[in-house]
């Protein structure tokens, strides 16, 4: 998916230089150099535990770290969780919530808030996410949210579902009271687009509660999160390519952080930490040496070159190759290339819109081709799909997809992913892996090709001694496509690019396309051990910035989901959900869920559904809940707990059923 335009490419270094920096970076990797040390990680407190700052500020350790800052038998809370944290309290000696103040409105920070609020305590929420608490319905009945969600991208992964009334609303230089503590509020989005914090002081001692801000000494909690747009001087892009764009913003509120020299830093999800300046400076490091390292193969240098003139020069950085003229057999227009045979007849790939159909109309009008035998689909980006409908009512032909793609695009709605239209499109011949058929003069083979998206295959066209690899989006002469979190680009041999890059590798292209580059091009052998080892690097760089055991856990958003993500149903069916979970570990990890059934199905919870999935596998559970005969039509969220290996995340996933 990309709303782009071809530019001039050019050499950040030479390429003599570069053939040597590979050299230098494969022996770096392979002594362990390159990438900065793993920092010592202090035990994590027990979950269910309490640890007492002062006599006047606990924690309650979780699903996340909840502040209490306590006056007698009262209480204030920095965030909720779930209900767990209510016998913490009740052994404390607490009898009354009085206040809850949230850092951000993710589902998981107040799914246990409701008894609270109902109980009377006061509910204080960041300002400019007020109406994700207040109105959550909002969001979820309209499908701008759901479907072609591209530019003004923001996956709300843990949107509320139903509302939660708010008493105040707080921004940079709030202050309140509670009992001997004075508590200040500091804006600092980054993993929200409006999270804050809260600097506690109390009992001599100065504490700030910092959301997802950072994790631990180096870590945060997840790297999806910081997806979003970036500009540089005119030059801007949008949230779509915007691979960890929000890691400035985010490293400017961990420095406001830092200024204010807290005894203490407590994350929601992590670690106390005793050392806030040392641990941000870690994560702030980490940050640019990641991201130089997702630079030095991007294709975005290709698109968006002044956004990247940073790191112009710099060791490491993969030349752009220069563009191949296209063999005479092919035309290129949209997100459309064409393959015309030698009797005129033509093989589409990819229609982006209506306006592609009346272009082929008008090559048939013209005589400049004869027929249409084929359509062949990339990836199910609307980009590339939003003419398929039409195209599909004007030519008789057969679509051709790799079958784990034509899942997505003959049932859309059954998806959460980005850039995504709910229209579904008609795949006639959905293939298998390495299957080859004859088309004209053309030998034709379909691959799977899990590049710039986990759902995505590949063509080899062979004719005449060309060998032409169409690639969809997955490379240009940069690198590889990955700006797209949300897309599922995992990381590790033998999955995601390093798929990809072994298959050039076997295939030996003589071209290579993207849908959206005029010019066709390769990558050489040198090219492609080095974005092997670049690859290598960023799989320990990243799995050291996140607290899981694998860096996919923290890249790939839906290593968690619904399936179908939508449904429709009507009073009195049975419903049946299955929960996909994706066990990206290198061991086998005990995981469970259960559906958090909303107020008007009865407002219950579930039973756990429980299994062992294997390393490196998915697993699929299977929920299935009754919809009450008298419930009103209208859309229901509804949230999934789930629990994986020692992690236990309340509320992770949704699926939505429309009745």
């Amino acid at each position: 998916m990309a709303d782009l335009h071809d530019n001039t490419c050019r050499h950040q270094i030479s390429r003599r230089g570069f053939l040597e920096t590979t050299a230098a970076s494969a022996a770096a990797l392979a002594l362990g150099r390159g990438s900065p040390a793993v920092c010592a990680q202090p035990a994590p407190a027990e979950r269910g535990s309490v640890t007492e700052l002062s006599e006047h500020l606990l924690v309650y350790h979780g699903p996340i770290n909840v502040g209490i800052v306590r006056d007698g038998d009262k209480a204030l809370l920095i965030d909720c969780g779930d209900e767990s944290v209510t016998e913490a309290l009740s052994k404390a000696g607490i009898t009354k919530v009085e206040q809850i103040v949230f850092t951000h409105h993710h589902r998981d920070q107040a799914c246990g808030a409701y008894q609270m609020a109902a109980a009377g305590a006061k509910i204080g929420v960041p300002a400019t996410e007020r109406e994700y608490f207040a109105d959550p319905g909002a969001h979820w009945k309209d499908d701008k949210h759901l479907w072609r969600v591209y530019r003004d991208f923001r996956l709300q992964r843990l949107m509320l579902i139903d509302p939660i009334g708010v008493d105040g609303a707080f921004s940079e230089g709030d202050q309140l009271t509670f009992g001997p503590a004075k508590i200040r509020v500091l804006d600092t989005p980054g993993h929200t687009e409006g999270s804050v914090s809260y600097l506690v002081e109390v009992d001599g001692r100065r504490v700030v509660f910092c959301g997802d801000c950072i994790y631990d000494e180096g870590q945060v909690w997840d790297i999806y999160s910081l997806q979003k747009g970036f500009s540089k001087g005119s030059r801007r892009i949008g949230g779509y390519h915007g691979f960890m764009g929000d890691r400035w913003r985010l490293a400017g509120s961990l420095g406001r952080i830092k200024s204010l020299r807290s005894d203490a830093l407590v994350p929601s999800h992590g670690n106390v930490m005793t050392e806030p300046g040392k641990a941000i400076g870690s994560l702030v490091k980490r940050f640019e040496t990641c991201y130089e390292n997702y630079v030095a193969i991007s294709a975005l240098r290709h698109y968006f070159p002044e956004l990247f003139t940073d790191f112009d020069g710099r060791p490491g950085q993969m030349p752009i190759r220069p563009g191949i003229k296209p063999p005479e057999c092919l035309r290129h227009f949209g997100t459309t290339w064409m393959i015309v045979s030698k009797t005129g007849a033509a093989f589409v790939m990819d229609v982006g819109s209506p306006g592609i159909v009346n272009q082929i109309k008008k090559m048939l009008d013209d005589g400049e081709i004869k027929s249409v035998e084929g359509l062949w689909v990339t990836h199910y980006h609307y980009d590339h799909t939003d003419g398929i409908p039409e195209f599909q009512q004007e030519f008789d032909c057969p679509c051709f997809a790799d079958r784990r793609l034509a899942d997505v695009l003959t049932n859309p709605t059954a998806w959460r992913l980005p850039c995504l239209a709910p229209e579904p499109i008609r795949v006639h011949r959905p293939m298998e892996d390495g299957q080859s058929w004859q088309w004209q003069e053309f030998k034709l083979t379909s691959y799977n090709y899990p590049g710039q998206t986990l759902y995505h295959d590949a063509l080899l066209a062979e004719a005449d001694g060309e060998r032409m690899f169409f690639v969809g989006d997955s490379h240009t002469m940069a690198g590889i496509d990955d700006y797209c979190a949300h897309n599922r680009n995992w990381l590790g041999r033998d999955v995601g690019f390093q798929y990809c890059i072994s298959l050039i590798e076997k295939l030996k292209p003589t071209h290579v396309f993207n849908c959206h580059v005029n010019d066709a091009f390769t990558f050489t052998p040198e090219e492609i051990q080095f974005m092997r080892g670049n690859l290598d690097q960023r799989e320990k760089l990243f799995g050291q910035i996140i607290p899981w055991d694998h860096a996919n856990y923290g890249m790939d958003a839906s290593w968690v989901r619904c399936f179908p993500y939508t449904q429709k149903a009507k009073a009195d069916d049975t419903v049946n959900v299955k929960v996909v979970i994706t066990n990206h570990s290198t061991t086998p990890q005990n995981a469970a869920c259960r559906a958090v059934l909303p107020k008007a199905f009865g407002d219950t919870t579930a039973p756990w559904t429980e299994a062992e999935i294997p390393a490196k596998t998915e697993n699929e559970f299977q929920l299935v809940f009754r919809i009450p005969a008298d419930v009103e039509a209208g859309r229901y969220v509804i949230p999934v707990d789930v629990k994986h290996g020692s992690w236990h995340l309340p509320q992770f996933t949704e699926a939505i059923v429309d009745i």
